[in-house]
């Protein structure tokens, strides 16, 4: 009989030390401004994004966003939950929504990890490259939205729009 055998220091440890790692090897600036919090600068194709790690020992839960750089302006906040609503449809992962102390888009996804689960690496790392490749994918859709004048469906047909063909 195989007795299985679960190391309690992986299970008492932080999960944001290994998220930390995962930083430090992909080279983006970052700072851990308390044990359960990092903050990181990730460059990508649009603008800049601020990503979030929290971790709640309390819940067992490592809380998760990805902000866009560009804040909105306050007339825009009205038309931006349709535009949130039709693009949350189309994830399987996470949610999009609107962060008023910042007046910012975030995605945002919770791992919960009660019962003594413990993150691994492709996890962080399957998390961070998720939530950067949908905020890639629906960017052009909330600037549309909100520099464009475009209304949500408009803007939504932006993001979804798939080449087809070379040119």
């Amino acid at each position: 009989m195989t007795t299985l055998r679960v190391e309690t220091d992986n299970l008492l440890s932080n999960p944001l030390d290994l998220v930390e790692q995962v930083i430090i090897d992909r080279d983006w600036a970052y700072d851990r401004p308390a044990d359960e919090e990092l903050v990181a600068e990730v460059t990508s194709a649009w603008c800049n994004y601020r990503i979030w790690f929290t971790w709640q020992a309390e819940q067992s839960a490592l809380i998760f966003s990805c902000a866009f750089e560009t804040k909105l302006p306050k007339n825009a906040r009205t038309r931006i939950y349709p535009l949130l609503a039709m693009v949350n449809e189309k994830l399987w992962v996470g949610h999009f929504d609107l962060v008023s102390e910042e007046n910012a888009v975030a995605f945002r996804h919770t791992m919960l990890m009660r019962g003594g689960s413990v993150a691994s690496t492709e996890q962080v790392e399957d998390l961070i490259d998720i939530a950067v490749q949908e905020c890639e994918r629906f960017f052009p859709a909330f600037q549309s939205l909100v520099w464009g004048n475009k209304t949500a469906d408009e803007a939504l047909e932006v993001a979804i729009f798939e080449t087809v063909g070379e040119a």
